[in-house]
């Protein structure tokens, strides 16, 4: 193959047809992503035409927001009537693993699937319990699935091992893979792709503008469309 190695479009490559997109923030206008009916309309004929036909709502919920799982089910179940797409739509929440989060966990959260909880923590820098964090999940008899890691600036290649190798998941940013989160998450996303770390993969979509056309540019060898593809088909399956 020479000094140059063969790209492929992703979106042309046709493995998100049928697919499941297992984070996303397209609840309208309850946090940073959606503002509003007519923005998430237009990003979920965005999802459609990319081929998807199944998605999770998850709003971020985080101290000092206000979201509640009551809260977020009650502004689901007005949006549902006045979405006239062909997409299946669920409901889930991203937990921040902040101050609250132990709290939050003794009310009724909103599972990812069956029994998964899609958590994060603060891109710069990790909770002095993470592990104990992430054992309260357990003992509460959800899955812990970690969001992004590839964007987490304090975590370290042991870091990774180290959670890994606990049983924990990893969940991938698809646009990590663009470079749209910047060099960094975008090394480390293809590191951690073609070590078999991850065991899903979301958009993370927010807003359509710059993630589109990002979306459409990005390319990926064959090793690393292989490998997205079973991520995706994993998503099917929570």
């Amino acid at each position: 193959m020479g000094l140059f190695t063969i790209k492929h479009s992703l979106v042309k490559s046709g493995i998100l047809h049928g697919k499941t997109d297992i984070h996303c923030h397209l609840l309208p206008g309850v946090d940073d992503g959606s503002p509003d009916i007519a923005h998430t309309q237009n990003l979920l004929a965005f999802m459609t035409e990319l081929g998807y036909q199944e998605l999770w709502f998850t709003p971020h919920v985080m101290h000092g927001m206000g979201n509640t799982a009551e809260r977020l089910q009650q502004r689901f179940n007005e949006f549902l009537p006045q979405y006239t797409g062909n997409l299946k739509i669920h409901l889930s929440s991203e937990y921040m693993m902040d101050e609250g989060f132990e709290e939050r966990l003794t009310t009724d959260p909103l599972p990812l699937g069956k029994d998964h909880l899609l958590v994060e923590t603060s891109y710069m820098s990790s909770p002095t319990n993470l592990e104990d964090i992430l054992l309260s999940v357990w003992n509460r008899r959800f899955k812990p699935l970690i969001a992004h890691p590839e964007r987490y600036m304090y975590m370290e290649e042991d870091d990774y091992w180290y959670l890994h190798d606990k049983g924990y998941e990893f969940q991938l940013n698809l646009m990590s893979l663009s470079g749209y989160y910047g060099g960094r998450a975008k090394y480390v996303a293809e590191q951690l792709l073609m070590q078999n770390f991850y065991d899903y993969v979301g958009s993370d979509l927010h807003h359509i503008e710059r993630y589109k056309s990002m979306l459409i540019r990005l390319k990926l060898t064959t090793k690393q469309l292989d490998k997205l593809e079973q991520l995706l088909v994993n998503n099917t399956t929570i």
